[in-house]
């Protein structure tokens, strides 16, 4: 069964009366926030009324921009080439980029209250939103003038915004030439990317290697994007005063360097674990040099777990349902109201996400499902990131709006929930296809990520001096897999267009967005160890910690489940727990 998702919920069409009449309370609510914050902040008169009234508009105005906006990308991910949704798209972004002078001038006013956090305390409202006020007026030192970020924002629509829409396009429409069965077929290159589970050898190789040379058509083109888009970060983060892109990306993450720092020492520190993993899975497929990147995702073992869609939604509701009947009935309800787009097709992004659509309380979920084990991980994966809005659901819309780290803890925590709840009833065959496919996720996670990191770091330093060719772009993405998969892959076969066909590269708002997932997984690890130890008095103290990422910073979040994060001892336990894994599965 080939699931599609509704969008009718959102709105049943552009030409619909709801959508419509909201497009225009969009423009008026523009208008009248730029007209409010011009006549309001300019005095320290009646100081409380007016940030609660800010506060009200916003959550309102979020909500309406949630609904709107998230409509046009839906439709846009499952066909690139939908020119309706392209233009509200690109419009409302447009308009959106006059809210840059409002927002700057509220910021700052904010900031120049002496008295803010006493006139925060004084009223329920602001005090529920205190942590979104006082971040907003810390950070306004960071802001332009009023007229130079507006200036700004309405040339990302002509920048990093436009470079990010092409690169989409560039990638959902590329179609691989590829020998299937003995004939040369056109496919698209996320169901290409899709056979490196296949259990066919030949097959993952043959998609390997047309994967590769179909990016010669638009590797030029990417490479444009991709300076476009960093070259851009880069003058904006010196021209508001950022040490770096990175110092922007912590700030944006919650996140401190400390706890950054002593992370990716504990990650660095386990390589040569994971290399110990690649070269076994190398050597169990026959390979002497190291594992090709090809095999990176070759399935181990004699079983071939395979799933229709179905299974796959038995197999997740059952499993989740190990931890709570609250997670498997949200999953449940995903599958049955038409939540989730399963099949990859022409025109439609490869990868998945899941979008948390918290003016309706109900959320989207895109899938490339093609049957393996994996694809139902993946699955659990993004359900476990809507499993994380409905513990939001009944936040306002500005205190549900959480960084990226602990984005992917709820993700992370549903994925290790299938694979342990599978593997306490598999068979010994079964377990082995279950452990790697357990450890090559957490591989990807810890290594395949630092390989990212690194590069997106050399990229923003050679950045900073030229742009960068097809060719240097290449040999950063080679040197940075070797850095991090060490011996641990055979070096003649790396992947050195990785940077094309990952999209959190051309997202100007979301640079670094690597060392995320691995703290999600990491502090997901931890927290799993946690609810191991106290079983179901977890999931009260669990649900309330995924409620509260909106209005905290992550040290304080980590702090509500007893975790110090900048304790390298944590990160290292974590780590631990998956270095068990690989032993047991080096063992079998």
């Amino acid at each position: 069964m080939d699931m599609k998702w509704s969008l009718n919920e959102l709105y049943t069409s552009f030409n619909s009366k709801e959508c419509k009449e909201d497009m225009i309370c969009f423009k008026k609510s523009i208008e009248h926030i730029s007209e409010w914050t011009h006549q309001n902040c300019n005095t320290s008169n009646n100081t409380k009324e007016k940030i609660e009234e800010y506060i009200t508009f916003e959550n309102k105005f979020s909500d309406l921009v949630n609904k709107l906006y998230n409509y046009a990308e839906l439709c846009l991910s499952v066909d690139t080439k939908n020119i309706q949704a392209s233009k509200i798209s690109e419009k409302m972004a447009s308009q959106l980029s006059a809210l840059a002078k409002p927002s700057t001038i509220f910021a700052k006013w904010l900031n120049s209250i002496e008295n803010l956090e006493i006139i925060i305390e004084s009223s329920p409202l602001l005090k529920s939103h205190s942590y979104y006020l006082i971040d907003l007026a810390n950070n306004a030192k960071y802001l332009l003038s009023d007229t130079e970020e507006e200036l700004m924002a309405k040339m990302k629509n002509s920048g990093s915004n436009a470079w990010s829409k092409l690169q989409n396009i560039l990638t959902s429409t590329l179609l691989v030439d590829i020998t299937v069965d003995g004939s040369v077929k056109k496919l698209p290159l996320s169901m290409v990317r899709n056979m490196a589970y296949d259990k066919d050898n030949n097959i993952r190789k043959n998609a390997y290697e047309a994967e590769l040379k179909s990016y010669d058509i638009i590797a030029e083109s990417s490479a444009a994007a991709l300076n476009g888009i960093k070259g851009e970060v880069i003058t904006l983060s010196k021209a508001r005063g950022y040490e770096s892109p990175l110092h922007n990306a912590l700030l944006n993450s919650r996140m401190d360097k400390e706890t950054l720092d002593v992370m990716l020492l504990a990650m660095m520190e386990s390589l040569p674990v994971f290399e110990k993993y690649y070269r076994k899975k190398a050597e169990l497929l026959g390979y002497s040099e190291g594992l090709p990147f090809y095999e990176l995702f070759a399935p181990i073992g004699k079983v071939n777990m395979s799933f229709s869609i179905d299974e796959a939604r038995e197999f997740v509701v059952k499993n989740f349902a190990t931890f709570s009947n609250k997670l498997a009935n949200y999953a449940d309800n995903a599958f049955s109201h038409n939540w989730i787009d399963s099949q990859p097709r022409e025109g439609k992004l490869g990868g998945a996400f899941c979008a948390n659509l918290h003016s309706i309380k109900e959320s989207r979920i895109l899938s490339n499902f093609t049957g393996s084990f994996n694809d139902v991980s993946t699955l659990a994966h993004e359900l476990g990131h809507g499993y994380h809005g409905l513990c939001l659901s009944d936040e306002s819309a500005l205190n549900s709006d959480y960084p990226m780290p602990i984005a992917e803890t709820a993700s992370i925590f549903c994925e290790t929930i299938i694979s342990n709840a599978a593997l306490a009833n598999a068979t010994k065959e079964e377990a082995i296809v279950i452990l790697e496919n357990d450890i090559s996720s957490n591989a990807q996670v810890i290594v395949d990520i630092l390989s990212r990191y690194i590069f997106e770091t050399e990229i923003f330093k050679q950045r900073d001096d030229s742009s960068l060719s097809v060719s240097e772009l290449k040999e950063i993405m080679i040197g940075s897999q070797k850095k991090a998969y060490g011996r641990g892959l055979d070096h003649n076969f790396l992947h050195s267009c990785m940077w094309i066909c990952k999209p959190h590269y051309y997202d100007a708002a979301s640079n670094f967005y690597n060392f995320p997932y691995a703290f999600g997984l990491l502090f997901s690890k931890g927290l799993y160890a946690k609810y191991l130890k106290m079983g179901d008095s977890f999931v009260t103290d669990y649900d309330a910690l995924l409620s509260s990422t909106g209005k905290n910073n992550l040290v304080d979040v980590a702090k509500m489940m007893d975790v110090d994060i900048h304790s390298i001892d944590f990160w290292r336990s974590s780590l631990n727990l998956i270095s068990q894994d690989i032993e047991n599965f080096v063992n079998m």
